[in-house]
């Protein structure tokens, strides 16, 4: 590590600090060697913790994680051997199945490292082959992970779920999907997991591994399902839309966002139907005509970001004929920024340095487009069966990324386990 002021990063700043070290640069490029000659798992000892009873070694346990800077700041679950082979119930991999290379950090994922991040995070079997997709989809190379780990930006990585194993895991697509939701835990157990081990396995400790200057805000990240049941006649889920995947099959899809709006789209009862839903598009595209340099990573090929739309939204617009690509292809063109606000917002210089040609291209496009095309938006249907808002989540994604989950074969049993463990799923009254 080559430590230097932060004055070199601000502008008409002096750069003679970086001259004075640009040996040491020079030197941690090509002279560095790593610390092992292996390439595998590694299998520490167990950590035993010695305490006058389970409460008090619970407590010792997390004082100990957080010690090590092992935990989240939020109390986590012992993940003794016995949790962890529960949880690998989930899957028919071998334990040491590796799944990828963790950025800054580059250590090594494998199905027990997901396994003991839920045991953690209060997961359950039947959420590991979720987390097991979506991890498989942020390493993916296209979403270069090794750069929203380490950016001072607020990234964190969205996870859309679609298909019946949705249902299976009660992960939630209605009121409060975005949670806390006791009544649906799936979504915050595996979202806090994924966030473990870009923490634990990919070094993204804040100040060291990750450099974002206020954080995510998401210590369980976003993971929800799309309310299919809620798409109107003819509109197809995320998943088809993003990856041609067939409606009804377990799939993942995945985007890195940096914030979310709550928009009211909602009128005051006064306007026709009709006026209320033409009002409301142009207050969402109002929400996504900002000059952000967010869209630029996204901009050629990845996408601007998501729009959540409740199922009543849905069926009032498709009632009124409009389909997921009408609705899309109207946010895509009122939402482009004028020339002279790019240029004024310094926006410019910014599409002019993008490393990608055709964002490059576009910077004197007027108005200026917040993607190439409106099949880059991302729109579920989901959320509350309400119709006062939307929700948009601003994506700094270079890319979408999509996966299939596969189901061990005693998937069934596990499900039943979770019926008695939980009590029945579906829709029921707590109060």
């Amino acid at each position: 590590m080559v430590v230097f002021p932060i004055d070199p990063f601000l502008v008409d700043s002096d750069l003679t600090p970086i001259e004075k070290k640009i040996d040491a640069f020079s030197e941690g490029l090509t002279d560095w060697q790593a610390a092992t000659n292996e390439t595998g798992v590694k299998h520490p000892p167990k950590i035993p913790i010695e305490a006058n009873g389970y409460e008090a070694a619970f407590d010792k346990m997390n004082r100990q994680f957080l010690v090590n800077t092992w935990g989240d700041g939020l109390p986590v679950n012992p993940p003794t051997q016995a949790r962890v082979d529960w949880i690998m119930k989930g899957t028919d991999l071998a334990p040491d199945t590796v799944i990828g290379k963790v950025m800054p950090r580059g250590g090594i994922a494998t199905a027990e490292t997901l396994a003991i991040s839920l045991a953690m995070a209060g997961g359950r079997p039947e959420y590991l082959p979720v987390l097991i997709a979506a991890t498989h989809c942020v390493l993916d190379p296209m979403l270069e992970h090794d750069k929203f780990q380490a950016t001072s930006d607020s990234t964190f990585p969205v996870v859309i779920v679609n298909g019946p194993i949705a249902a299976d895991i009660r992960l939630n697509s209605g009121f409060g999907l975005l949670g806390p939701d006791p009544q649906h835990p799936a979504g915050a157990s595996i979202g806090r997991a994924l966030r473990l081990i870009q923490q634990n396995v990919g070094g993204a400790l804040p100040g060291v591994g990750t450099m974002s200057i206020y954080g995510a805000m998401r210590t369980a990240n976003v993971v929800f399902a799309e309310d299919e049941d809620g798409l109107p006649p003819g509109w197809e889920p995320v998943s088809t839309n993003q990856s041609g995947t067939p409606r009804g099959e377990n799939a993942v899809t995945v985007f890195v966002a940096t914030g979310a709006s709550n928009i009211v789209r909602r009128g005051v009862g006064k306007e026709t139907a009709e006026d209320e839903a033409n009002e409301s598009r142009y207050r969402v595209a109002g929400y996504l005509r900002s000059p952000t340099v967010h869209y630029l990573d996204g901009h050629a090929r990845g996408t601007p970001g998501a729009l959540l739309m409740p199922r009543v939204v849905a069926k009032q617009l498709a009632d009124l004929g409009w389909t997921k690509e009408k609705i899309k292809t109207f946010l895509w063109e009122n939402s482009k920024i004028p020339h002279e606000e790019i240029v004024r917002t310094g926006m410019r210089q910014w599409i002019e340095t993008s490393v990608d040609p055709e964002t490059v291209a576009s910077a004197n496009d007027d108005p200026w487009s917040i993607c190439s095309d409106p099949s880059q938006i991302i729109l579920a249907v989901a959320g509350g069966a309400h119709p006062t808002h939307n929700f948009w989540m601003q994506g700094n994604a270079p890319r979408v990324a999509s996966g299939s989950i596969d189901l061990p074969q005693d998937w069934q049993a596990l499900v039943a386990e979770a019926e008695e463990d939980l009590g029945p799923s579906g829709e029921m009254c707590v109060i």
